[in-house]
């Protein structure tokens, strides 16, 4: 409840979250109370709740069209699930994308700056453009918690680099 008296005093369209199963249906009532969206962020390996954005889809697919995926790419690669197919198979419900890259598509993957990993960003950015993709797109950078804006930075510089070649 405290989070959506406190998105809507803040004048916020989204909710990015990990409800417990048990409070989805809560959470569809607040959603269609208030407006405000409910986007399920998908964790990976290790994560009961919600390791896939199928996981999440799977328990949203009967809720208010306003309860859907935070899909976040570095997570889907991690548990071995093609970011591109998995984000297109699902953007009926996409409400937010967190974009990152990792250094190795499994459980040991970590973020990196984005240009430098394994993951195909021109792929997913031509993606989200054939798939008309116009909502919110999130840089994620987890690596250098003490000094991240360098390699966000970098990150932003890459993606902006890429729209511009196949924009």
């Amino acid at each position: 409840n405290n989070a959506w008296a406190y998105a809507q005093e803040a004048g916020m369209k989204v909710i990015v979250g990990v409800p417990d199963h048990a409070l989805l249906e809560q959470c569809n009532q607040k959603v269609k109370e208030t407006g405000i969206q409910l986007a399920i962020h998908n964790h990976g390996p290790g994560d009961d709740k919600y390791p896939s954005p199928e996981s999440v889809y799977e328990r949203v697919k009967g809720l208010d069209p306003g309860v859907g995926l935070c899909i976040d790419i570095g997570h889907t690669a991690r548990i071995g699930l093609d970011p591109i197919k998995e984000t297109s198979r699902f953007m009926d419900r996409v409400l937010d994308i967190h974009i990152k890259d990792v250094d190795r598509a499994d459980e040991n993957g970590n973020t990196c700056e984005i240009g430098r990993g394994v993951m195909d960003i021109p792929g997913f950015l031509k993606m989200l453009l054939k798939e008309k993709y116009s909502k919110v797109v999130s840089f994620e950078f987890e690596k250098d918690g003490k000094d991240p804006l360098p390699g966000l930075a970098e990150s932003v510089g890459y993606v902006n680099g890429v729209l511009d070649l196949i924009g």
